[in-house]
């Protein structure tokens, strides 16, 4: 059978696992679906709800396995997809965080009250702003989010938003003009999530195996070729080789099972979309966590 693998550059692992062929030596027939290619339907404002997952397109024929940050597992059970976590990351907590500019007088999150704060909306960002907004006593009506994408850098130095939850290599550039208000360690874990759908799990479990076994040798690749797969991400967007292996060496390597503390830090997160109004439906993370 055709196994479809939905990939993108911001799953890492799966980027260069696209480019290796090493999935090819046990599923000849996989089909890489580029996820910007999908239609991304719908972006609501960040204070009217979550934009469309990419783990919809798991339930539309677009594919049958993705990897992703946190967030949108979390979009797609909301909107009643049954999914299955397929394995984690280790904590990624090094790879963004929470900045101002170095003169900037927020001097703690309680003063994000009535700011503007610049984030990739509907990615781990989004988790990450919540939970430090909750430990604050802040919600997330008590600031103005601002959906951005390439240009967040740009926003903060430029003083059009008061914050932004940054991350590598896009912080590589303005570390030098930012402070850290948040550090994302001890706040978030910030995983790498895999994830597809239940009848996919089921029906099919020796290919859901060697999708994980050849995410672990191409991820062990990885940590002997900083360089050279960093180089396959320069060569798509353009940017530094430098920076994009410095991003590299700076997060964890491998899938891991599905923890007790990830389903938990999972589901606050969930309890929090849902208070903030950014999903419709309470959901029970552990509803999507069975044995692989």
């Amino acid at each position: 059978m055709t196994v479809r693998v939905g990939y993108f550059p911001s799953n890492n692992s799966l980027w260069v696992l696209r480019h290796r062929g090493i999935l090819e030596r046990s599923l000849p027939d996989v089909e890489w679906v580029d996820l910007r290619d999908l239609p991304a339907g719908d972006r609501p404002s960040p204070t009217e709800g979550l934009p469309s997952a990419h783990g919809d397109h798991l339930f539309d024929g677009g594919y049958d396995f993705i990897g992703t940050g946190s967030t949108p597992p979390v979009t797609a059970q909301g909107k009643g997809h049954d999914i299955v976590y397929a394995g984690i990351s280790d904590s990624r907590h090094e790879n963004g965080r929470l900045v101002v500019r170095s003169d900037s007088d927020i001097q703690s999150v309680a003063d994000l009250k009535g700011r503007k704060v610049a984030l990739g909306h509907g990615s781990w960002q989004t988790t990450l702003l919540l939970f430090a907004l909750d430990d604050a006593g802040l919600a997330w009506s008590d600031i103005v989010p601002v959906d951005a994408g390439v240009d967040a850098a740009g926003l903060l130095i430029d003083g059009d938003v008061d914050a932004w939850v940054g991350s590598y290599p896009s912080l590589s550039a303005v570390e030098e003009d930012t402070r850290t208000l948040v550090q994302t360690e001890g706040l978030f874990s910030h995983r790498s999530l895999w994830f597809t759908r239940r009848d996919f799990a089921t029906d099919h479990p020796d290919q859901l195996k060697a999708i994980v076994a050849a995410l672990n040798e191409s991820d062990a690749w990885i940590t002997q070729n900083y360089r050279e797969a960093a180089e396959l991400f320069a060569a798509d967007d353009g940017g530094s080789v430098e920076a994009w292996e410095h991003a590299l060496r700076r997060r964890p390597w491998g899938v891991r099972p599905v923890s007790p503390e990830f389903v938990a830090e999972q589901q606050r997160a969930a309890d929090l979309f849902h208070d903030a109004g950014l999903i419709s439906k309470k959901i029970t993370v552990a509803d999507a966590v069975i044995e692989i």
